[in-house]
C-alpha cells in the first residue's frame, strides 16, 4: 500500500506539532493540521517517505516525511511530519506547505533509544537525498503544483 498512492500531492497549513522534532531530535519537522492528515488515503502505509517540499512560494527542497503513529512516542493520533532538508532561519507556522511524496523508504518501527531513532532518521535523510537525485524523482521538483497562484492565501483555499 506504500507505492500505489505515489506520487502523492498534498498542501496544507503548517501547525504547531509536539515541539519535539527540533528540541529533542535536532531535526525540525513541519506538521500538517488534522484535516490534512485525515485527507490522506486511509490505506496509505505508515512509514518513512521522501519527496519534495515547498513553503509558501519559496524554493523546492528535498524532504523526508513520516506518516504514522510514531511508536517511539506512543501517539494515539496519526501524524504526518515533514522534515525539509534545508536550514530555515525561522519557523513557518501558518504558512502553506506543499509537498509531493515520490518514494517510500521503510516501515515505521520502534527504537530502544533516542540515539537509535536519530541515527535512523539521519540514514533516511541520506537515502532520500540519493533517491531524489534520480531523474524520475528529480522531474517532480519542477512540477507546477509548487507554483502557488498569488491568490492562494490561507483563508480561501
Amino acid at each position: 500500500g506504500a507505492m500505489r498512492h505515489l506520487p502523492y500531492f498534498c498542501r496544507g497549513e503548517v501547525v504547531k506539532g509536539f515541539g519535539r522534532g527540533s528540541k529533542e531530535l535536532g531535526i525540525p519537522t513541519a506538521n500538517f493540521s488534522e484535516q490534512v492528515v485525515e485527507s490522506f488515503p486511509p490505506d496509505i502505509s505508515t512509514g518513512i517517505y521522501y519527496g519534495w517540499a515547498c513553503v509558501g512560494n519559496g524554493d523546492v527542497h528535498k524532504m523526508v516525511l513520516s506518516i504514522g503513529w510514531n511508536p517511539f512516542y506512543k501517539n494515539i493520533k496519526k501524524s504526518v511530519e515533514t522534515h525539509i532538508i534545508h536550514t530555515f532561519k525561522e519557523d513557518f507556522y501558518g504558512e502553506i506547505l506543499s509537498i509531493v511524496i515520490t518514494g517510500y523508504i521503510r516501515p515505521e518501527k520502534n527504537f530502544d533509544s533516542l540515539d537509535e531513532l536519530i541515527s535512523a532518521i539521519q540514514e533516511d535523510i541520506e537515502e532520500a537525498k540519493r533517491q531524489l537525485d534520480l531523474p524520475e524523482h528529480l522531474k517532480l521538483k519542477e512540477d507546477n503544483f509548487f507554483h502557488l497562484p498569488e491568490s492562494k492565501t490561507v483563508n480561501n483555499h
